[in-house]
Formats: structure tokens, sequence, C-alpha cells
């Protein structure tokens, strides 16, 4: 039996791709209007694909990949219109994908954790401040959740082929390589921009840490599953020495959520993938895991020299002299205790879409954004954003359960439910990613080594 291995787009291909995107880097960095050029080429070149395809091959899917992978370049250069452009293009795709190939008729869930949102709309006009714009609060607040009832409608028991799934991970990294040269170029030098432990902006292209951190641990995952099922040792290379330029990218952010939920997502799909594979397969991937562990550990060794060892504090929860931090959670612990009390205050209800902000206001004096989606759908929508928690949280696990429809599940289930719980769903990609883990990935041949006792009985589950 074959390995698991992905057959690969052509050599030249993949580096010219790599070559495009990495120049569009460069000409962002020289140019900045070039963003929104570059944005508006995207937007058509992919609608245009949709629609001359009719979506036979879910371009659509394509398309809300790639957006999902360059949101955070074109929001941080400038070139989007709207600050929720990414959301609402992944939406839009999605949409006008689904006009010409349809959902599985087992997404009503996803239909009625929609549904369930609604409400929170009416108690948001009802309770938001005069002064509040209420639309631009709603539409930042339940662009995140709708994307991700949006895409689990299109994603839900879709079918579609391994190949196919990998064309989908290298639409996501393309974008991530462009944000990662355009960092390289923003900060050249890391010791000039070191300010102590706390996330770093300068290093982060002057934008959020956190939001590139989560972006760039998104393409260190989709790497890492790329040096396990690409069968190249030219793109193996390749890959190796972009993963770690997009590690020390992610970790001198000094934004820990993003590159420790790409460890924890990359080491779930490692042993998924190890699982079904036989001994003499699992031998196979000795020498590669130790490459890869090494080239890591390497990035990490010189990370912390280049930072005069701040890095290692940071991920001690030390401040820059030595002294460990009372909170671990740099104040996300506290912005969540206001949640739940806005959540008691009215359960059955909740206080309105976009009134936390307010709420947290009088009762702390300060107006920070939540970086906690769950404890933030409870507050705003009482107990239907409950039900709706459970709706999202548990389908992919029965859905796993019952059909295990693809190896890459619990990563990405990882990723979605990391991602959430730290940075909110500031971007598109954990809405997204969510979806990814709910397709049906089709392979006709037996792709990975089983173990003999269990090869009857997991014959469909690597499909």
């Amino acid at each position: 039996m074959k390995t698991l291995r992905i057959k690969p787009i052509r050599k030249v291909t993949y580096l010219q791709l790599l070559l495009l995107h990495g120049a569009m880097g460069f000409l962002v960095y020289l140019i900045p209007f070039a963003s929104k050029v570059i944005f508006l080429s995207v937007v058509f070149f992919f609608f245009f694909l949709i629609v001359n395809k009719a979506n036979k091959n879910d371009e659509a899917l394509l398309a809300a990949a790639y957006i999902t992978g360059a949101e955070l370049f074109f929001r941080m250069t400038g070139g989007v219109f709207f600050y929720e452009s990414g959301k609402y293009l992944v939406i839009l795709f999605l949409v006008i994908g689904l006009f010409y190939k349809g959902p599985s008729k087992r997404t009503l869930p996803y239909w009625l954790y929609i549904f369930l949102l609604i409400p929170g709309i009416f108690f948001s006009a009802m309770n938001l401040n005069f002064d509040t714009n209420i639309r631009n609060a709603i539409a930042f607040n339940l662009s995140g959740p709708i994307t991700v009832g949006i895409v689990g409608i299109y994603c839900f028991f879709r079918k579609i082929s391994l190949n196919r799934i990998h064309h989908i991970f290298l639409a996501v990294m393309l974008p991530i390589i462009t944000l990662t040269i355009y960092l390289f170029l923003y900060t050249p030098s890391i010791r000039d921009s070191l300010s102590g432990t706390a996330s770093n902006f300068a290093a982060s292209g002057g934008f959020g840490p956190n939001q590139v951190s989560t972006i760039l641990g998104l393409g260190a995952i989709i790497l890492f599953i790329r040096l396990f099922t690409i069968k190249s040792r030219l793109l193996n290379i390749i890959d190796l020495i972009l993963l770690m330029l997009v590690c020390y990218r992610g970790l001198v952010t000094f934004s820990r959520g993003g590159m420790l939920g790409a460890l924890i997502c990359s080491v779930a799909f490692l042993l998924i993938y190890l699982y079904y594979a036989d001994g003499i397969t699992k031998a196979k991937l000795l020498p590669r895991i130790i490459l890869i562990s090494g080239v890591l550990i390497t990035t990490w060794v010189f990370t912390s020299v280049i930072t005069f060892g701040l890095i290692d504090k940071r991920y001690s929860n030390q401040d820059a002299a030595g002294r460990v931090k009372q909170d671990i959670t740099t104040g996300r612990a506290e912005l969540m205790e206001t949640e739940l009390d806005a959540f008691f205050s009215a359960p059955l209800t909740g206080i309105g879409i976009g009134k936390i902000k307010e709420f947290r206001e009088e009762k702390l004096g300060k107006t920070v954004a939540t970086h906690n989606e769950i404890s933030r759908l409870l507050s705003e929508h009482g107990v239907p954003g409950l039900i709706a928690l459970f709706i999202i949280a548990l389908s992919p696990l029965l859905y796993w359960l019952f059909y295990k429809p693809n190896i890459y599940f619990f990563a990405f289930y990882f990723f979605w439910l990391i991602t959430i719980s730290h940075s909110s769903m500031r971007l598109a990609a954990p809405g997204f990613i969510y979806g990814l883990c709910l397709l049906y990935i089709l392979n006709e041949k037996s792709t990975i080594h089983r173990k003999q006792t269990k090869q009857s009985k997991q014959h469909s589950h690597i499909n």
C-alpha cells in the first residue's frame, strides 16, 4: 500500500507561484497603492473563475481559501475598502458557489445556527447607546459567526478529492508567504524593534500582533502538513525553508496564541497520521520527524539569540526582568469575566450584538474589544447563543464519530477552537478552516498504510 502522498502541482508552477507572491510583497512594500490594485484583481479573477467554471471543481472554495490567506495582508496594507472585506468575500464567493452546487441535505444544523443569531440584532438595536453606529457594531460582531454558518453550509458533507483539498491548502498558504516577505521588508532588524516581552507591533508590520501571529500560525500548519504529504524532495526542501521563515516571523510578533495553536494543530495532524500508518511507514517517517523537529528547534534558538532571550521569557510568562507575570492570559480572563457577567444579567436574550463593548466600559472603565468568541456569543446572544455554540462545536465531532471524513479533521477543528478562544473572529481564517474539517475527502485508492489488524475496519475512514 502507498503512503498518503499527494501528487503535487508541477514543480515549475509551484516555484512560479512562490516567486509571484514573493514579488507581490516587494511591490506593495515599495508602492503601497499596489495593494488595492492587487486586491481588486484577485476579486475579479476569482469571480470570473467561479462563474466561468460554474463551480464544477469547487472554484468558490478555492476563492474563499485565497481570500482567507490574503485577508490580513490586504487589511494591514490598506488594500481593502472595508475592514471586514475578507469575511464578506468569503461569504459572497461561497453563496455564489452554492447557486451552482447546492448544499448537502444534512446542513439543517447550520441553518438553525444562523437563525439563532438573528434575535441578537433586534436586542442590539434596542440596547446600544444612541451615539453608537448600530450598523457597524452589528456588521463587525456578526460577520465572523455568519462566516462560520455559511462555510458550514457549503462544506458539510461536500465530497472533494484529496488532490483538490491540497490545492485549497496552497491557495491559503501562498498569500501568507506574501505577508511573510512583506514583514521581512517592513522590519528587517528585529533587535531595533524590541521593547520588552509584550506583543510587538513593529515586528508585526505595524498591525495587531495577535492577528499576524494567527495567520502565520495557519501558514505553518499547512507547510507542516505538506512536508508529510507532498512527494517531492525539492518541494519538501523549499517548504522546510518556508516553514522556518514563517515560524520565525510568527515568534517575533511576541503573540503566543498563533504559534502555540500551530504547534497543537500540527501535533494533532501528526498523531492521526501516525495512527493510521503501519510499522513500516512509521519507521520511514521517523527521520523526517527528527529533521523537522531539529529545524524548528534551530529556529527557536535563533529567535532567542536575536531577541536576547526575550522570546524565552515571553513564553515563560515573564517580563523583561525575568519576573513571572500574575496573569498568563494578558487580561483575557478579566474580559471573559465581564462577558459572563453580561450573560447572567440577561441570560434569555443576551445584551445585544456589539453591546458588550459598552457593558465592559461601564464595568471596568475601559473600552476593550473581546478576545473570546465563546463568551462573546453568550453575553450578546444569551440562550440562543449557547445553543448556537453547541451546534457548531458538536456537529463536527458527531460527523467525525460516524464518518471519519478526513485525517485533517482535528488539526483544523483545534485551529478553529483555539483561535476563537484567544483572537475571537477578527479574521475569516477560523471560520473558513472550521469548514475544511467538514469536507468529505475522497480517495479512490487506499492511500495510507494501515495496521493490518484494522485494515478492513478503517478502510472507509481515509477517503
